[in-house]
C-alpha cells in the first residue's frame, strides 16, 4: 500500500504513549514540532533520541496534532510503526489473490464474542477469521511481538479458539513491518501469557502465519512467509526427531576432536599446558581477544614465572603489568588464589576439580579449564563460545544469559566427554565457537565437524541462535578529568579501595560537566593558582553498567605541589607510564600528556630501542 504526504524529520522524545516530538518539519529546522503516535506499544528499540522517522501530515484539519509518526529508520532499513497499516496491507495483499484463493468477501472490523476481530474473509464455503498483529521487535534476526505486555492480544486469541469450535476457519497473522527477519517468536520475557494462550491456540486449530515486509518511504509490501517457532519446538519433536540433548551431543566428540587436531590454533599456553600456564591464559582470555592477549602472556609469565612470584609481588607492580587488560579486579583475585594455594597446597594447584573452583576468582568455565586441559579430568568447560555452540546444535532458543542454562549445558557436555580426551574434546568445543561458528557475521557451516546432525543448520534457523537477552541500559555518569600542570609534573590521584577500578590511579575529576570559570573556582579552592586553562577533547568509556561521558581541562597552575590541599601525587609523565597503573577509561587524558598504556607502552620502546 501507498503513503501520502510523507516527510522526514528527527525524532526527539515521546512523553506519552500518544504523542512525539520531532524537528525538521518547519522552517526553522530546530522547531519541535508535536505529531501523533499511532503505535502504542512500547517501541523503546526504535525511537531514540537522533533517530530518523517519517511522518504523515493529516487530512483533518480539525486535529490538535498535525503530523502523525508512520516509520523510523534503524540499522539502514525503514521500520513501519503506523499500527493500522497491517490490516489495510493484508487486506489489499489477500484482494490481490494472495494466501487465500477465491476470495468473495472481506470484512474489516468483524466483531465477534466480545472483540472485534481485523478480517472476516469468505471463500467458497469457507469462513475465516483474521487477527492480525503488526511487529515492530526485531532482536538479531529474530522478530518478536508484543513488545509490551497486551491483554487485548491474549482475548483475540481466546476468541480465535472459540471460533474454530463453531466450525470457522482462524488465523493469527503477524506482519513483521522489516525485513532482516529469519523467525517469529511470542516475546518470552515481555509477556509469557501471549506465548502460552499462542500453544494453545495453534493446539486447537488456530493457524499461525508471518510474513515480512518491503517498506520504503512511501509503501509497504508484504513479502514473505517467515516461520513462526513457540516455545519448546527447537527441543523436540519433528524438528530433533525425538532425540534427547545428550544423545545428539553423543555424536560430537569424534569428529570435534578429529576436527581439532586438525584446525587448533598456534597459542602460546598451549605449548606448555601446565595448571599455572592454563590458569594464567584463561584469566587474561574473560573479555579480551586472543591476540591482544599473547604479549601480555608472554610479560606476565617473563615476571611472574611460578605461583610462588604471582603470590609474593607487590600490587602496584601487578596492576601496573596488567594494564591494558582491564577487569582489575582478576588479577587482584589471581593473587588471592595464588596465595591459597602456597598456603593450602604447597604452591601446586591441585589436580581436583572441587579444590580448584574453591579458590578465589575461580568459576565453573575456569575450574574445567584448568581441570580438563592441564589434568585430563573430565568437567566442563562452558564459556560463552560454547554455549553458542551448543544452542545452534540443538537449536535452543534457551537464554543464555541464564545461569540455570549454563547450568544445563554443563551437565550435557559432561555426559558425553570422551574417556582420556577430556582437554582435546573440551578445547576443540571452544576452538569451534571462535574460528567457525562465530559470533558475529554468519557461522561457516561449510567447514563445521558438527553440520550433519546441527539442527540450526538442518532448519536454517544459524542467525537466529543463541538468544540472549539484553542487559539492563547502562548508567550515565558525566565528568570532568582535570590535568593540573606544575612544570613537567602532573597530578594523579589514588582511587578507593573499593569499588569500580578500585586502588587504581587516575587524574583528579569531578562530577558532572563543569565550565572553565567553574574549574578555576575549585582549582583555588584546593590552594592552586590557576595560571591558564585549556580545554581537552571529550571522551567516552564504557563498563559493564555504568558508561562515563568525560570533559576535559588542562589547568597550568604555580607550585602545585607545595599549595595543594587534597591527597594527590605530583610525577613526570615517564614516571607515570612506567609506574602507576592508570585504567583504560582515562587514555584520551594520558595521550593529552604523551602517557602510553598498556600494549601501546611497550610497542614504543620496542621501535625506540631497534
Amino acid at each position: 500500500m501507498k503513503f501520502e504526504r510523507v516527510h522526514k524529520a528527527s525524532f526527539l522524545s515521546r512523553p506519552n504513549r500518544f504523542i512525539a516530538y520531532v524537528k525538521g518539519l518547519c522552517e526553522d529546522p530546530e522547531q519541535t514540532e508535536t505529531v501523533h503516535v499511532k503505535n502504542t506499544g512500547r517501541c523503546a528499540e526504535l525511537l531514540i533520541p537522533g533517530a530518523e522517522v517519517y511522518v504523515q501530515k493529516t487530512d483533518n484539519p480539525s486535529r490538535k496534532t498535525k503530523w502523525d509518526l508512520i516509520a523510523v529508520k534503524k540499522d539502514g532499513q525503514i521500520i513501519n510503526m503506523d499500527s493500522q497499516v497491517p490490516n489495510k496491507a493484508v487486506k489489499e495483499w489477500l484482494e490481490e489473490g494472495n494466501f487465500i484463493p477465491g476470495i468473495t468477501k472481506i470484512r474489516p472490523e468483524y466483531t465477534y464474542g466480545s472483540s472485534r476481530i481485523d478480517l472476516y474473509v469468505e471463500a467458497e464455503e469457507r469462513r475465516i477469521l483474521m487477527e492480525i498483529k503488526g511487529v515492530t521487535l526485531k532482536e538479531g534476526r529474530l522478530a518478536k511481538f508484543p513488545d509490551a505486555p497486551s491483554e487485548r492480544a491474549v482475548r483475540h486469541m481466546e476468541e480465535l479458539m472459540h471460533a474454530v469450535e463453531e466450525g470457522y476457519e482462524a488465523y493469527a497473522f503477524f506482519v513483521i513491518q522489516m525485513k532482516g527477519v529469519d523467525q517469529m517468536m511470542p516475546n518470552v520475557e515481555t509477556h509469557p501469557e501471549f506465548a502460552d494462550v499462542l500453544c494453545k491456540a495453534r493446539e486447537k486449530g488456530v493457524h499461525l502465519a508471518a510474513y515480512d515486509c518491503i517498506v520504503f518511504e512511501d509503501e509497504i509490501r508484504i513479502d514473505k512467509e517467515i516461520p513462526v517457532v513457540l516455545p519448546g519446538d527447537e527441543k523436540g519433536g519433528e524438528k530433533n526427531n525425538g532425540e534427547d540433548p545428550i544423545s545428539i551431543l553423543s555424536k560430537l566428540p569424534d569428529p570435534l576432536i578429529r576436527w581439532f587436531r586438525g584446525h587448533k590454533r598456534d597459542l602460546p599456553w598451549r605449548n606448555e599446558p601446565s595448571a599455572y600456564h592454563v590458569w594464567v591464559s584463561e584469566i587474561m582470555l574473560q573479555q579480551t581477544r586472543v591476540e591482544a592477549v599473547k604479549p601480555f602472556y608472554a610479560r606476565f609469565l617473563e615476571a611472574f614465572p611460578t605461583i610462588r612470584d604471582l603470590a609474593e609481588a607487590q600490587e602496584e607492580k601487578l596492576l601496573k603489568l596488567w594494564e591494558g587488560l582491564g577487569y582489575y579486579n582478576r588479577v587482584r583475585n589471581m593473587q588471592k588464589a595464588a596465595r591459597q594455594i602456597m598456603e593450602m597446597y604447597g604452591g601446586e594447584i591441585p589436580a581436583d576439580y572441587e579444590k580448584i573452583i574453591s579458590l578465589t576468582g575461580i568459576g565453573s568455565y575456569t575450574a574445567g579449564a584448568i581441570s580438563s586441559f592441564a589434568f585430563g579430568i573430565p568437567k566442563p568447560a562452558v564459556d560463552g563460545n560454547v554455549l553458542r555452540v551448543l544452542s545452534r546444535i540443538l537449536a535452543d532458543d534457551a537464554d543464555i544469559a541464564k545461569a540455570s542454562v549454563k547450568k544445563r549445558a554443563e551437565e550435557w557436555i559432561e555426559a558425553v566427554i570422551p574417556e582420556g580426551e577430556a582437554n582435546d574434546f573440551n578445547q576443540g568445543l571452544i576452538e569451534l565457537g571462535a574460528i567457525v561458528c562465530v559470533p558475529n557475521g554468519e557461522p561457516k557451516c561449510s567447514e563445521c565437524p558438527a553440520r550433519d546432525f546441527c539442527l540450526a543448520h538442518q532448519h536454517g534457523m544459524e542467525m537466529s541462535l543463541p538468544v540472549k537477552k539484553k542487559a539492563k541500559a547502562r548508567r550515565i555518569e558525566e565528568k570532568t578529568i582535570l590535568i593540573f600542570k606544575d612544570g613537567d609534573n602532573i597530578a594523579l590521584c589514588k582511587r578507593p579501595k573499593k569499588g569500580l577500578l578500585a586502588g587504581l590511579f587516575e587524574f583528579p575529576n569531578l562530577e558532572g560537566f563543569k565550565t572553565m570559570e567553574e574549574v578555576a573556582q575549585y582549582s583555588r579552592q584546593i590552594g592552586l593558582s590557576p595560571l591558564r586553562i585549556e580545554s581537552l577533547p571529550e571522551a567516552k568509556h564504557i563498563f559493564s553498567h555504568v558508561e562515563w561521558h568525560m570533559k576535559g581541562f588542562a589547568v597550568r597552575v604555580d607550585e602545585l605541589e607545595k599549595s595543594c590541599t587534597e591527597d594527590m601525587l605530583f610525577v613526570h609523565p615517564e614516571e607515570i607510564q612506567r609506574t602507576y597503573a592508570i585504567p583504560a577509561a582515562f587514555e584520551t587524558y594520558t595521550r593529552a600528556v604523551n602517557v602510553l598504556l598498556g600494549q601501546e607502552k611497550y610497542e614504543k620502546i620496542e621501535n625506540t630501542n631497534k
